[in-house]
C-alpha cells in the first residue's frame, strides 16, 4: 500500500487529491490537505475517481467493428486497419474531426491535440467549444487581442462580485480556475463584502448569495447592456489607472442609448430600479468583478453580453486590477511584448452554410450539414476525440443520423457510449491512474498562480498505449508516414525545434516525451521552474496572487484594449431588434449539478445514485395551470423534436422557465454503459435547436429553447 498525490481531472478545479494505492488499484481518496491551491477540498466527483478509475465497462483494448459487431483487436492491427481505411479519402476535407471537453483535462491533450488537427490538414474540424464558452473567445480576441486572454475574478481580493448565468458552487468554475468555490464566495462575505447572482434558477449559488436576481432566460444581455447605460447616465465611469491602455470609451454611451433600465425591465423581468442600483453598487465598491459564465454564452447574443462583461469592468476601473479581474501568468507561459496582429475570423468557410472559421475550426452545429450534403467536400469519415457529440450537438435526433451515415469513423474514447457507437474503431484511453497530469488549460484560468505536476499514481500496462502514443501514432497516419513510424525519433525532432524557437541552450529533462517536452516549457517559461521542482514538490508551488499584466498581456495592433471593436458595433442594431420583440414562449435552460460534468460520470454508482438528478423544474404556479404534479411525467416539445421527463415541482424556478441538465439519454442501444443505462435520464439536446446560433461566434443556443409543456 502506498500514498500518491496527484490533481484531480474530472473538471476546471484542479483540486490536489491523496490516494491511497494498493497493487493496481486506487482504494480510497481524499483531499490533499497540504495541496499549496486547494487545501484539502474535495466534491464528489474527485471522492469518487477510485470508482471511476476501475469501472469495469471501461475499455481496456482497441475495437473495430466486424459485419456490424465491436470485436477485440492488438493496437496495431487498430492502427494498421485506420491507415488503410484512410487512403479511400484523398480528400482531407473529407475527413472531420471533433475533440470533445476532455480533451483539455488532459497533459497528452493538452499538447498534442493541437499538432493533431494541424497533421489531419482538414478544415472540418469542430469542437465542443461552440457548445459551450466560444463567445467568451471572441469577445477576448477582439478586445485583448488573444482568443486566449480571459480574465478571471480576484475572489480572494475583491469586496463585490456580480455572478450571471454561473453556478460555480456547483460547476466548481469555468473559465474560471477556484477549488472551493463555496469557501471562497463565503470567505468574501465574512471579510464584508457580497454578491449578487443573476439566475432564473434558484441556484446553490443563488441561494447563499446576498441577492439573487431572477432573470428571464438569454435576456442577460439587455440587463449588462443597461448596467452599462446606468454608468454613463449615473457619471460613474472611472477607468482609474486603466485609461492610458484603453481605447477611447466614450463612444459607449451612444451604443448603449436605447438600453436603459426603463426600456430593458420587461424584457428581462428586473425591475427598473434594482438595475440602476446594481450600477451604483458594482461602480461604488472599492474592488468589484463581474462574471459571466454558460448562461451569458450559449445564447443569442453571447458574443455581446461577454464584451459587456468586461466592458463594465473597464468602466469601472475594475480591469487588471487586483480584486477586480486579472490575467492569470502560468509557469508554462512567457510574458509577452503588448502589441500583435489581433484576432480575425474567417480564414476560410464551411461548405454548405458558410460559416466563418474561428479561431480553426466550425460552429459544431454544422457538422451535421457536411454530412449530410452531398457534392465536393462531403464529410464521409470523421474522428472524435473524447467527445460524445451525439448528447452534446443541438437536435441529437439528426445528428444520430447523420453519424449513422459515415462511412469511416474512428474514436478515441474509453467507453463505447452514445458517440462511439457509430464508431468503426475505438481506442481507448488509459484511465486517470495511469496518466500523468499537468493542467496546461487551467492555469490560464487561475484564481491564484500556481503550478503541480504529478506522475502517473499507478504504471501502465505493457499491453497498454498511453495516450500520448495515441495522438502520435494517429497524427504519423494523417501525415503519411504510416501506422509503425519511430515516434521517440519524430518527438526528439519536434523537441529540438522547439528548443530552437524558444532559445534554450539546454537540455530537457524527463522520463517521458510528454515530460520533457513539459520541462522545456516551463524552463523557458516567466518562472523558470523545473520539471525536477515540481517532482520534488508533490503538492504544488505556489507562485503567488495574480499580479497586473497590462500592458504586455495584449496581442492588438494598437497595443491597447480595444473597446469598441467592430464586430460588437455591427451586431448591437440586431439586439436592439430582438429588444422590441416580445417573447411570450416558455423557455428551457440547463443546469449543473456538483455530482455530474456533461456525459463523462453518469456510470459511476454513488454520483448517479438517490433521487433522479435528470428531472424537469416546473415553477409551482406553471405547475397548477398546466396541469403538472411533482413525480409525474410531462411532454416538452419543440421545433425539433419531443421527450417525455420525470417532473419536478419547485419555487426555485421562474415562471414561465423549465430546466433539464445536460448530459443525459443513455437509453439508446448498442452502448456498453451499465449504471448509467440504470439511471438514462432524457437527452435535453433532442429539444434544442441546431438553427439557432450566435453568428459572431458560431456558437449553438443552448439556453432560452422556446418548448411547448403538457402532461405526457
Amino acid at each position: 500500500m502506498s500514498t500518491v498525490f496527484t490533481t484531480c481531472p474530472l473538471c476546471e478545479a484542479t483540486c490536489g487529491l491523496e490516494l491511497t494505492v494498493e497493487g493496481d488499484r486506487v482504494t480510497k481518496v481524499r483531499g490533499d490537505r497540504d495541496d499549496e491551491f486547494s487545501k484539502g477540498f474535495i466534491c464528489p466527483k474527485g471522492a469518487s475517481l477510485g470508482t471511476l478509475d476501475a469501472d469495469p465497462d471501461r475499455l481496456r483494448t482497441p475495437l473495430v467493428k466486424r459485419a456490424g459487431e465491436f470485436v477485440e483487436t492488438t493496437w496495431a492491427e487498430a492502427f494498421a486497419y485506420i491507415d488503410e481505411r484512410l487512403k479511400d479519402f484523398p480528400d482531407r476535407d473529407a475527413v472531420a474531426m471533433y475533440l470533445g471537453n476532455p480533451v483539455v483535462h488532459s497533459l497528452a491533450g493538452g499538447l498534442y491535440a493541437g499538432p493533431l488537427r494541424k497533421a489531419l490538414g482538414s478544415r472540418n474540424v469542430f469542437t465542443a467549444s461552440t457548445v459551450d464558452q466560444m463567445p467568451k473567445h471572441v469577445q477576448c480576441g477582439h478586445m485583448y487581442g488573444s482568443i486566449f486572454s480571459i480574465p478571471v475574478p480576484d475572489i480572494d481580493r475583491t469586496d463585490f462580485m456580480l455572478v450571471l448565468g454561473a453556478d460555480p458552487f456547483s460547476s466548481n468554475g469555468s473559465l474560471w480556475t477556484v477549488p472551493d468555490a463555496p469557501g471562497r464566495f463565503r470567505e468574501l462575505q465574512r471579510r464584508g463584502g457580497s454578491f449578487v447572482v443573476v439566475d432564473p434558477r434558484r441556484s446553490r449559488t443563488a441561494a447563499a448569495a446576498d441577492q439573487h436576481v431572477v432573470i428571464r432566460p438569454g435576456t442577460d444581455v439587455f440587463l449588462l447592456l443597461a448596467l452599462i447605460h446606468e454608468l454613463f447616465a449615473q457619471d460613474l465611469v472611472d477607468l482609474k489607472e486603466l485609461a492610458d491602455h484603453v481605447t477611447d470609451h466614450t463612444p459607449v454611451r451612444a451604443l448603449v442609448a436605447d438600453f436603459g433600465p426603463d426600456a430593458v425591465a420587461e424584457r428581462t423581468g428586473v425591475a427598473a430600479e434594482v438595475i440602476r442600483a446594481l450600477a451604483r453598487r458594482l461602480a461604488t465598491a472599492d474592488r468589484a468583478a463581474v462574471y459571466g459564465r454558460i448562461g451569458t454564452t450559449t445564447v443569442e447574443f453571447g458574443t455581446i453580453a461577454s464584451w459587456a462583461v468586461d466592458t463594465l469592468n473597464v468602466l469601472t476601473g475594475n480591469l487588471d486590477r487586483p480584486g477586480g479581474v486579472m490575467w492569470p501568468l502560468p509557469a508554462h507561459s512567457r510574458r509577452g511584448s503588448g502589441r500583435g496582429k489581433g484576432f480575425g475570423i474567417g480564414s476560410w468557410h464551411s461548405r454548405v452554410k458558410g460559416h466563418p472559421e474561428v479561431m480553426g475550426e466550425f460552429p459544431a452545429v454544422t457538422l451535421v450539414d457536411e454530412i449530410e450534403t452531398p457534392g465536393d467536400g462531403q464529410v464521409r469519415a470523421l474522428f472524435t476525440i473524447g467527445g460524445n457529440p451525439a448528447l452534446s450537438l443541438p437536435n441529437s435526433a439528426r445528428v444520430n443520423d447523420a453519424l449513422a451515415s459515415l462511412e469511416f469513423m474512428v474514436s478515441v474514447d474509453p467507453y463505447l457510449n452514445e458517440t462511439t457507437r457509430h464508431a468503426d474503431v475505438i481506442l481507448p484511453t488509459p484511465p486517470p491512474s495511469r496518466r500523468a497530469h499537468y493542467d496546461l488549460a487551467f492555469f490560464n484560468n487561475s484564481v491564484r498562480n500556481v503550478v503541480k505536476y504529478s506522475r502517473a499514481p499507478i504504471p501502465l500496462e505493457q499491453d497498454r498505449v498511453d495516450e500520448t502514443d495515441i495522438f502520435f501514432r494517429l497524427a504519423t497516419i494523417f501525415g503519411g508516414m504510416g501506422p509503425a513510424a519511430d515516434l521517440d525519433a519524430i518527438a526528439a525532432f519536434q523537441l529540438a525545434e522547439l528548443k530552437t524557437k524558444l532559445g534554450a541552450d539546454f537540455e530537457p529533462e524527463g522520463e517521458t516525451r510528454e515530460e520533457r517536452l513539459l520541462d522545456l516549457k516551463l524552463r523557458t517559461g516567466a518562472y523558470g521552474v523545473s520539471l525536477r521542482q515540481l517532482l520534488d514538490n508533490p503538492h504544488g508551488i505556489d507562485l503567488g496572487p495574480l499580479t497586473s499584466r497590462l500592458p504586455e498581456i495584449l496581442r492588438t495592433a494598437s497595443g491597447k484594449v480595444e473597446l469598441t471593436p467592430q464586430a460588437v458595433v455591427d451586431d448591437l442594431p440586431r439586439v436592439l431588434e430582438s429588444l422590441r420583440t416580445p417573447e411570450t414562449e416558455m423557455v428551457l435552460v440547463g443546469r449543473r449539478h456538483l455530482r455530474t460534468n456533461n456525459s463523462w460520470m453518469h456510470n459511476v454508482p454513488a454520483l448517479v445514485k438517490g433521487r433522479p438528478l435528470c428531472t424537469l423544474l416546473v415553477n409551482t404556479g406553471d405547475a397548477r395551470r398546466i396541469g403538472l404534479t411533482d413525480g409525474a411525467t410531462a411532454r416538452v416539445t419543440s421545433r425539433v423534436g419531443k421527450v417525455e421527463v420525470l417532473v419536478e415541482v419547485t419555487d426555485d424556478i421562474a415562471p414561465g422557465v423549465v430546466s433539464m441538465p445536460h448530459g443525459w439519454g443513455h437509453d439508446l442501444p448498442g452502448t456498453r454503459m451499465t449504471v448509467a443505462r440504470e439511471h438514462a435520464g432524457v437527452n435535453v439536446n433532442l429539444l434544442t435547436d441546431d438553427l439557432r446560433i450566435d453568428p459572431l461566434s458560431g456558437t449553438a443556443v443552448l439556453n432560452g429553447t422556446r418548448v411547448q409543456v403538457v402532461p405526457a
